[in-house]
């Protein structure tokens, strides 16, 4: 179905409901997965869009107008404005603190579930139709595929023990006979205690699904006391 110049409202009633059922689909994958982004935040970005596209329909100017004359019409404009509108939304889904960076894959949802809206408020329902699938096959379908690709993980790294300058030593190598590698970032000593902390960054590259590295902190901890440890990466969702 193309855009017709005056959609019918069984026309209108196809366009949103097709809307609602691929923002329901792709929605509950982000809010089943607890995203802030989640079930209904898809649904009215993705019905705001078609709605958008429908009303440009409803609106396009007939009196005096050859079926020829709608070829040369500048109609990107509202999608892209839409799509612009769409970015400060995804932007306030990304947070980022220090290496850790979270909900790329939440606005890129919203980004597409914008683009989804558009083609089928704009009638556009075969290929609406067509993303909507391709859409839930990445989200669902290739997470098995993601979560096995090695990835570069990091994590701060904090011991507390007496002043020692060979512990700037004795912690890299620790870590290297497990893959492991340590960088040392800071030594601090605090007003009033006799122990010295010192702060590396840990990093290795593992699977999502790995296990979180028990046997590397138990070893380091049988060496030198563990103070705290915090995984600083994310995969972006």
């Amino acid at each position: 179905m193309n855009m017709p110049l005056e959609p019918s409202w069984s026309d209108i009633a196809i366009r949103l409901a097709l809307t609602l059922l691929a923002s329901a689909i792709i929605g509950f994958n982000r809010g089943a997965r607890g995203h802030a982004a989640g079930f209904r935040t898809t649904i009215l970005v993705g019905l705001a869009a078609s709605v958008a596209m429908i009303q440009a329909n409803i609106l396009l100017p007939l009196g005096g107008k050859t079926p020829g004359s709608f070829a040369v019409m500048d109609l990107m404009r509202l999608p892209l404005g839409i799509l612009t509108g769409v970015g400060f939304i995804g932007g306030g889904t990304i947070l980022k603190k220090g290496d850790l960076v979270t909900g790329v894959t939440t606005a890129a949802t919203l980004w597409l579930m914008t683009v989804i809206g558009l083609c089928l408020g704009g009638g556009q329902l075969i290929l609406g139709t067509a993303t909507t699938v391709l859409a839930v096959l990445t989200l669902w379908a290739l997470k098995r595929v993601d979560v096995v690709i090695p990835r570069e993980h990091r994590a701060r790294l904090v011991v507390s023990c007496a002043s020692q300058w060979n512990v700037l030593e004795e912690v890299p190598n620790l870590v290297a006979a497990m893959k492991y590698r340590a960088r040392f970032q800071e030594q601090l000593r605090s007003p009033g205690s006799e122990n010295t902390d010192y702060t590396f960054e840990l990093s290795w590259r593992r699977p999502e699904f790995a296990s979180p590295p028990v046997e590397l902190l138990q070893m380091i901890d049988r060496r030198f006391p563990i103070k705290s440890f915090e995984l600083t990466t994310d995969n972006g969702r």
